[in-house]
């Protein structure tokens, strides 16, 4: 039996020295190759102007822009602190002319509608507080035919999977974060429903693997079926 969602913190990671451990976190997946770029460019998401929401301290957007061309990023991050370290890691990627950094809540996004070719977003699915809020707001600003990509943890992981997970994570200060953001994961029935209620509805496909849960699709496409494990 799948254990009840504990919601974790919806304002994101503010203080300075857990912005810190939380960017070298980042950083060592970024480096062992752990971070979802192959996924999201597979899916289509390999031009134009993207959003990314909740882009934490950025690398994911950044290997996303520096495997991609002539593309740009918007990263949409609640925590000013991160915003900060978003943007001294695009200085040093090279990338500050291509990728910028808005402080702001995804429940009422400052993008107007249909400015984004795409939008993806990792690991932070479980914080928001209305999700289905967020995602109708991807929704808006959305061009016809673009295309989204949301991946996350899952709180049904089974325990040799989360026990790996949680001895490998580093610093161990964030191991911690790790317990609380799997308590506040959905599952894949969970987001399947969530998505039925969004202006998506039809145009959406979720799959799972050992590791978490994806939910892909485009607007306005009316072949996605709605669900595919």
């Amino acid at each position: 039996m799948v254990k009840e969602r504990v919601p974790e913190t919806d304002e994101g990671i503010q203080s300075g020295d857990v912005v810190k451990d939380f960017n070298l976190m980042q950083k060592g997946m970024r480096d062992k190759k752990l971070l979802s770029t192959d996924d999201i460019i597979k899916s289509g998401i390999n031009s134009g102007r993207c959003l990314e929401i909740g882009p934490g301290p950025g690398y994911l957007g950044l290997e996303w822009l520096s495997r991609t061309s002539g593309t740009e990023l918007a990263g949409l991050e609640i925590s000013a602190e991160m915003i900060l370290m978003a943007e001294k890691n695009a200085s040093d990627y090279g990338m500050s002319g291509r990728a910028s950094y808005r402080n702001g809540n995804a429940l009422d996004m400052p993008f107007s509608g249909e400015s984004f070719d795409a939008a993806f977003s990792n690991g932070s699915l479980h914080e928001w507080e209305n999700p289905v809020q967020v995602i109708n707001e991807i929704f808006r600003v959305l061009k016809p035919e673009g295309r989204f990509f949301i991946s996350d943890l899952k709180r049904d992981l089974i325990m040799p999977v989360f026990l790996l997970m949680k001895l490998t994570v580093k610093p161990k200060s964030m191991r911690a974060g790790l317990v609380t953001s799997v308590n506040a994961a959905y599952t894949v029935d969970e987001i399947t429903e969530l998505m039925s209620k969004t202006e998506f509805r039809g145009s959406f496909s979720v799959s799972e693997s050992l590791f978490g849960i994806t939910v892909s699709g485009r607007k306005n496409n009316p072949e996605w079926s709605g669900k595919s494990l």
